[in-house]
């Protein structure tokens, strides 16, 4: 059952305070973007590689992926103005049975955890990363005032990978923009499909780097792991 990547990759990352995307940022002397496509390179289960970035930019990230000579991006294609626009073009191109939905500027996540999700994908159709909050969560109105307090064990901060059967996938994508529905990522559209969606435990190290804090600590966790090699 062959198995495919989309990555969205065509956001600018406002939040992270530079004139350069925050995918093209240097981190350990390569760019983040192919700090997280190793990842899937060189990951047994993964067959396809699918990358959505601007369209100015797409000569550019093929020449990324040629110099850091990875052989399973088959396509990089025109992403869209929001990043379900972009997985949506993403999936058009890809020829695998099972695709998985990964930020860009994830490049901690494990070959243990992506397998863990392939797992439970091929077993339920609809899988994703997720780790239980930590701290206490309020819900708070307009005001600034406290409206409840939510279970925390009922509470999960969702990560990427999400993993889908492919087709399950566009049908939920195509539904939504008939209707018009923006969401923030990929399993809320095949929650409006009425289809479960399995929660598979991640890891705290798999962070999304979005503000310049996140470097910080991005640069402890890389250390971290390279003393465990």
């Amino acid at each position: 059952m062959s198995v495919g990547v989309v990555i969205p990759a065509a956001g600018q990352g406002k939040r992270m305070g530079t004139k350069e995307s925050k995918q093209f940022l240097s981190f350990q002397d390569r760019p983040i973007l192919i700090h997280t496509l190793h990842i899937f390179e060189t990951h047994p289960e993964v067959d396809e590689i699918v990358i959505a970035v601007r369209e100015d930019e797409i000569g550019r990230v093929r020449q990324m992926v040629a110099e850091a000579g990875l052989k399973k991006v088959t396509h990089v294609v025109t992403g869209g103005q929001e990043r379900q626009d972009s997985v949506y073009s993403g999936l058009q191109v890809l020829s695998s049975e099972w695709v998985l939905v990964h930020d860009a500027v994830r490049p901690f996540v494990s070959h243990e955890a992506i397998t863990r999700l392939l797992t439970d994908v091929k077993m339920h159709g609809a899988a994703i990363l997720a780790v239980p909050v930590k701290d206490t969560v309020k819900m708070v109105d307009a005001a600034g005032i406290v409206e409840s307090t939510p279970d925390r064990k009922r509470l999960w901060a969702v990560q990427t990978p999400q993993a889908f059967r492919a087709d399950m996938l566009m049908e939920a994508h195509e539904q939504g923009r008939k209707i018009g529905a923006m969401v923030t990522d990929d399993a809320m559209l095949v929650e409006e499909l009425g289809i479960d969606v399995r929660v598979v435990e991640g890891e705290y190290t798999n962070i999304k780097l979005t503000t310049p804090d996140d470097l910080v600590l991005a640069e402890a966790i890389y250390q971290m792991r390279s003393k465990r090699l």
